[in-house]
Formats: structure tokens, C-alpha cells, sequence
């Protein structure tokens, strides 16, 4: 008998939810989350999980009413709750996972963070996790004992990018060295796409105490659109960096492209920057600013449900 694949959605991640579950042809399940004076909550199932292989949507950003730490002690309860309600399999799917920037030591006694999320979702049960350009594949993998898949969205940023500039000559630019190898994925897959070969490029980078220099950019983007590629934007100092660099070098159009728009503290002001003409985000994140309408209008969200619905699919049929 085939297992029936049930579909839930926590907290504010219900319009994502109600995306994946158009895609899926599914009704989302019904769940209570409830909260106590004293700041403790609860939440469980209200529908019928027994035997079923169930997908938990939960985007593990802070927002207005909940911080990361909020968001995921109620991922895992919930995982928790599922898996002694009889669910067969309970996969977290977490288009941004919080805590995936701190995967290794930087200094003497440092906390590797991301291996200690890993081990909070396998002590509660999960059986597979998946999430969408998380910062360090190689050591997300390494932090799971679990199942994990990260996705891409690159695919959605060439669609993007190809229509746009489809008859200019581009370059393809990584904030960082760090970044380098993420944007030759996205820069051979643009390649591929406009059939045309991007010229490539990267910005020196130094961090120390929090603060951010170097301003040295590798690489050719004269006369060129150029699209500064990243996986995520915080403050948007970085980019902005990285922006007025090429600008420098003589680049004619600059735009900028991350998976997760974070825009924290003066982000909306700093990427207002009228060096930018464009900034291409996915809907991974629902930010402060942008649920306060603080966001410039040449920022675009596109939307990553279809991604991951497809993942949830070769997920549940075991390929």
C-alpha cells in the first residue's frame, strides 16, 4: 500500500505552504500552535498522521514576532510530536536554515553551530532534511547523520537574468573569494542558457572585528551588465561594496542576486544605492522590512515554491 504524503505548514510559513500544496495538489494539514503565559507553547496535528510520510515547511528566519531560536523549538517539537503520532517519515523542509553561516572554527573554542542543529532535528526524529542554497553544502552535508538535500535556485536566477539581458554583454561577479564557486555555477548556467559566455570576477574581502574591507576587484567587467551573485544578504554592505567597485572598473549596469534577502538593520537604505538598478531574491525569507513595505522597488522576489515542490515529490516517490 502506498504511503499517503501529508503536508503541513508552521507558523508564518503558511502562504509558502499554501504555494507548495497548490503545486502538490494537497490541502495543507490542519495544527495547533498554542501559546502559554509564561512563554512555553505547544503544537500538534490536528489531522491524521499515521503511517504517513510528512513534510514539515518552516523557514528558520527571525521576523517581528519570532527569533530563529523561536521558530526552530517549534520545528522540532512539532517533528517530535509527529513522529509519536505514527508518522512513518517526517522530512523538515527549511528553505532558510538558520545557523548554517557558523559551520567551522574560526577561533580558538568556537561553537561549530551548524553541527549542533543537526543533532537537535536527528534527537527529535527527523528523518531527512531539505533546504534551498544553504551557506556550505559540504559541511551542511557533513553536519547531518540524517538525509539532507540542499537545492538550488540558481534556475530560477537564469530565467531571470537570461530575459533581461539577453542581448548585453554580462559579467558575472562573487562578492568574496569565498563566494567564487557559487558564482561559476550560476555564470555556466547562464553560459548555457544565452549561449554567450559571461566574463567572471571576484572582490577582495577582509573581515576583522566586524568590519568589512577591501576593495580590489579580479577580473574584466568594463562596458558590461554585471550581477554581483551571492547566497545571501544581511546588511548589504557587502554588496554594496562590491557594487561600487565595479562600478569603478567601468561596469554600465550593476545588479545584484542572493537566494535569502535577510535585510537586516539599515539594509533597505544601503541597497536603495542608486548604484544598483536591480536586486533579484527568492521568497525564502519574509522580512521585517519588506512586510513593512521598507524595501526599494527595484528589488524582486521570485518565487522558489515550484523548487522545492519538485524536491518534495522526488522525495516522497524515493528518487
Amino acid at each position: 500500500m502506498d504511503v499517503e504524503l501529508s503536508l503541513f505548514a508552521v507558523g508564518g510559513t503558511r502562504d509558502y505552504g499554501l504555494r507548495l500544496a497548490e503545486h502538490l495538489d494537497l490541502v495543507l494539514g490542519e495544527h495547533e500552535e498554542r501559546g502559554f503565559e509564561d512563554g512555553e507553547h505547544k503544537i500538534r496535528a490536528l489531522t491524521g498522521v499515521r503511517r504517513h510520510d510528512v513534510f514539515v515547511i518552516h523557514s528558520l528566519y527571525g521576523d517581528a514576532e519570532q527569533s530563529p531560536n523561536d521558530k526552530l523549538c517549534r520545528l522540532l517539537f512539532f517533528i517530535g510530536a509527529l513522529k509519536d503520532a505514527g508518522a512513518e517519515r517526517v522530512t523538515a523542509v527549511v528553505p532558510y536554515l538558520c545557523y548554517a553561516r557558523k559551520d567551522r572554527r574560526t577561533q580558538p573554542h568556537d561553537p561549530i553551530t551548524t553541527k549542533y542543529v543537526a543533532r537537535l532535528f536527528e534527537a527529535c526524529g527527523a528523518d531527512a532534511v531539505i533546504t534551498l542554497d544553504v551557506h556550505n553544502v559540504a559541511a551542511f552535508e557533513n553536519a547531518f547523520r540524517c538525509q539532507s538535500t540542499n537545492l538550488e535556485a540558481i534556475p530560477l536566477f537564469v530565467d531571470h537574468f537570461a530575459r533581461l539581458l539577453r542581448h548585453e554583454k554580462i559579467a558575472v561577479v562573487s562578492p568574496d573569494i569565498g563566494g567564487a564557486k557559487r558564482a561559476e555555477q550560476f555564470r555556466r548556467a547562464l553560459a548555457a542558457e544565452l549561449h554567450a559566455e559571461p566574463s567572471a570576477a571576484f572582490v577582495e574581502k577582509r573581515r576583522s572585528g566586524g568590519v568589512v574591507t577591501g576593495e580590489l576587484l579580479v577580473g574584466e567587467v568594463r562596458d558590461r551588465a554585471t550581477i554581483i551573485f551571492d547566497d545571501l544578504i544581511s546588511t548589504g554592505t557587502t554588496l554594496q561594496r562590491a557594487a561600487r567597485s565595479c562600478r569603478q572598473a567601468g561596469a554600465i549596469r550593476i545588479f545584484a542576486a542572493a537566494t535569502h534577502g535577510l535585510f537586516i538593520g539599515r539594509a533597505p537604505a544601503i541597497l536603495a544605492d542608486p548604484v544598483f538598478e536591480g536586486i533579484a531574491v527568492t521568497d525564502t525569507v519574509r522580512s521585517v522590512a519588506a512586510a513593512e513595505g521598507r524595501l526599494s522597488q527595484s528589488i524582486v522576489h521570485l518565487d522558489s515554491s515550484k523548487v522545492v515542490a519538485d524536491a518534495i515529490i522526488a522525495a516522497h516517490s524515493g528518487r
